[in-house]
């Protein structure tokens, strides 16, 4: 019976300021490095031992994993880094503050942005270019509905994790807010409305249990 593992990386600086983050790398907080190592310990009392692990392009997420890993003692582990399981992008929100937004054009034009399933964010006017996505030949996006950030996410469930749960194997996926609700409603099977109400905190690891077609037997938060 394969286990699954998933984990929004620790608080980062962008979430203690309260502020629009999507692909922009930024640091974790000193609360953050705690959560993660909280987290590893938690794993570490379940004896549960992780075969594979993915994360994404961004920092707050690898070094979540890396103290993960450390905290459970398998730090021989390789990790799998894809741009695919990047944070949605937020486009012209990018960087801006969440309250300051909210005064300039309402609490529930905020939350259709942030929460909404296939609303697009204002989008930025040029295209960022970053060598590390270069090289892979991938274009940034200008901007991301939660929808879209799942449509680049989905071919690496497909292609690599999926497969690696239906060979037995336990997987770890260490990634954010927005392509982990993205995951629960695929995994789930939430409606659209509904996924709005789905929230995804810092440093909690969900665990699913499996049957042999990737049906779920059971869900829950790690404690």
């Amino acid at each position: 019976m394969a286990k699954l593992v998933i984990m929004r990386h620790g608080q980062s600086q962008a979430n203690r300021d309260n502020i629009f983050t999507g692909w922009s790398d930024v640091d974790l907080t000193e609360q953050g490095i705690e959560q993660a190592h909280t987290a590893g310990k938690k794993l570490r009392k379940t004896g549960l031992m992780i075969d594979e692990v993915h994360t994404s392009f961004l920092k707050r997420a690898i070094l979540t994993s890396y103290i993960i890993l450390d905290e459970i003692h398998q730090n021989y582990l390789p990790i799998h880094k894809t741009w695919r399981l990047n944070e949605r992008h937020y486009g012209a929100l990018r960087g801006k503050n969440k309250k300051v937004v909210e005064d300039e054009v309402g609490k529930e034009q905020l939350k259709i942005w942030r929460r909404s399933y296939n609303v697009v964010p204002p989008l930025l006017n040029h295209e960022d270019n970053e060598p590390r996505y270069e090289k892979l030949g991938v274009k940034m996006p200008l901007g991301e509905s939660l929808e879209m950030a799942w449509q680049r996410s989905f071919p690496y469930w497909e292609d690599k994790i999926a497969p690696e749960l239906l060979d037995n194997k336990n997987v770890l996926i260490v990634a954010h807010g927005s392509t982990l609700r993205a995951l629960i409603k695929y995994i789930d099977g939430i409606s659209d409305d509904k996924i709005q109400e789905v929230e995804v905190p810092n440093g909690k690891p969900i665990l699913y249990d499996f049957d042999e077609k990737l049906n779920v037997i059971n869900k829950n938060t790690v404690d």
